[in-house]
């Protein structure tokens, strides 16, 4: 048996119950959660705007445990190891993989998004009857089961309850930064949420001159600061390209996208230098959005690009940034600005919604 928060439908409160969770079959890993973070994607889905996710289900994905049992075949990890989830797998052998174009595998995306693992079925239930898993991971379980190429493996030293949060929000916004940020470039990042200020710390470790923030929340201008922002527009002021013309001479070298706001995306490429300015879209859009973009646009020079998990191959790449974090360059526990036992979840959730906290870690402790 698991205690799990269950997400049973749409706009429903979470159950906090104990579920049946079958042992790992080939290819597949039991792990024992010790931590997940709150990410704005499981509200997606708590709200019922989120296509792949099958209720009722088992919601979270930003989450950090340690191997209990291997399935058949599984060679790569053992009973005891560290580890972090990914919604994003790496087998290593598909088209995508082997191009080594991309971080994106799609090896086991049409399961992971029917809520079923790859051989098509669950590993959860719950009162006799089947319980959907959630993009591969479920980490609002205390056991879950996640394929092995859906496994990253990671120093036994570094604190669980800490680096769940590169499960998604660190790595994506810090990952996307050390992508595309090069020493001595002008930044501007749209929305200094969970993402935005990971962009900013990405940006600072890359060596960026300016990195300018831009809100309409100015409470968040304090700890943007202190993750390396240089400058902050009020985006309630209604002149933030002129305001981030004036502050880089001309344009951004990169501009960063994280609100889901379409009309933000087309202001973050109007912001980007001709000849040479990138944007970079990292907020998830409503359904059926559509972003209107005039050749001209990017006909001199412009590129519009999108980032996934900031670029970030998580069983080979992750390593990285746990390192970053344990030599004292990547600041993940200023982000936490609450730590809830899981029977608080829905507590955590509300907090989010009213922009009262940046980061809540739910614990199994």
């Amino acid at each position: 048996m698991s205690l799990a928060a269950i997400c049973v439908a749409p706009n429903e409160p979470f159950v906090i119950d104990d579920i049946h969770v079958d042992g790992p079959r080939a290819g597949e890993v039991l792990v024992e959660i010790v931590a997940s973070g709150l990410c704005h994607t499981d509200l997606t889905a708590i709200e019922g705007s989120n296509t792949s996710c099958v209720y009722p289900a088992v919601l979270g994905h930003e989450g950090a445990g340690r191997v209990v049992e291997i399935g058949p075949g599984v060679g790569t990890l053992a009973a005891g190891d560290h580890v972090i989830p990914l919604y994003g797998p790496e087998c290593g052998v598909c088209k995508m993989c082997l191009s080594r174009r991309t971080n994106l595998c799609w090896s086991i995306k049409q399961t992971r998004d029917r809520g079923v693992l790859p051989d098509g079925t669950p590993r959860f239930s719950w009162r006799g009857k089947s319980l959907h898993h959630f993009m591969g991971t479920s980490t609002f379980s205390r056991y879950t089961i996640v394929p092995e190429i859906a496994l990253a493996k990671i120093r036994p030293d570094a604190p669980l309850d800490s680096v769940c949060l590169l499960g998604c929000g660190v790595t994506t916004g810090v990952g996307a930064a050390l992508d595309d940020v090069r020493e001595g470039d002008n930044v501007v990042v749209f929305g200094l949420g969970g993402i935005g200020v990971n962009i900013v710390q990405g940006a600072r470790i890359a060596g960026a001159n300016r990195i300018i923030g831009v809100d309409l929340n100015p409470a968040r201008r304090t700890i943007a600061d202190d993750f390396g922002m240089t400058d902050f527009i009020d985006a309630s002021a209604g002149r933030t390209l002129e305001a981030v013309r004036d502050l880089t001479g001309g344009g951004a070298d990169v501009a960063f996208e994280c609100t889901g706001h379409v009309k933000v995306m087309r202001e973050a490429l109007d912001c980007c230098h001709v000849g040479w300015g990138t944007c970079v879209l990292l907020g998830v859009e409503p359904r059926d959005a559509t972003m209107a973009v005039p050749p001209v646009a990017v006909r001199y020079g412009r590129t519009v690009k999108g980032s996934y998990f900031g670029g970030v191959r998580g069983r080979s790449g992750l390593g990285r940034f746990v390192d970053l974090y344990m030599d004292g360059k990547l600041d993940i526990d200023r982000l936490i600005t609450h730590r809830l036992p899981i029977h608080e979840i829905n507590r955590g959730f509300e907090m989010m919604v009213k922009g009262e906290s940046l980061r809540s870690v739910v614990s199994f402790a």
